[in-house]
């Protein structure tokens, strides 16, 4: 899975990517249209962010590549890579309970905070991606 290299795109099944954790200084993006939002995002190695109309969505540090961020009304799913394990951070519904998915593999329950934010760590390694999934209890 490679990186961004134009930071955000459109992917030719609907889906969104973005992020570059190769780069050494920060880059963004910003007024991307997709799905009538605009899209924001931020990367370098350490650090990748989107952001929706000016709001939260996700952010990883250190930076990653995102391939097919596909987020529902209860799920979101997403195949992830970088160069060292990452803590990622997604905006979901407040104090609610998901189930996480790493490479298919259930790594339990989680329930969001009253902010709505769901935080895993995830082991990566370079130029492997990991498929991540999280479906509302």
């Amino acid at each position: 899975m490679p990186v961004v290299s134009e930071l955000i795109r459109i992917e030719e099944d609907g889906t969104i990517s973005f992020g570059n954790y190769l780069l050494a200084a920060k880059s963004k993006l910003q007024d991307f249209e997709y799905r009538g939002d605009l899209y924001k995002v931020k990367t370098y190695n350490e650090i990748t962010k989107l952001e929706r109309n000016g709001m939260f969505v996700y952010e990883s540090v250190p930076g990653t590549a995102v391939n097919h961020f596909n987020a529902g009304d209860s799920s979101v799913t997403f195949t992830v890579e970088g160069a060292q394990d990452a803590q990622i951070t997604i905006q979901m519904e407040n104090d609610r309970e998901y189930e996480v998915f790493v490479d298919g593999v259930s790594i339990g329950g989680m329930t969001t905070n009253v902010s709505g934010k769901l935080i895993l760590s995830v082991e990566l390694n370079q130029g492997r991606s990991t498929e991540i999934r999280i479906e509302g209890r």
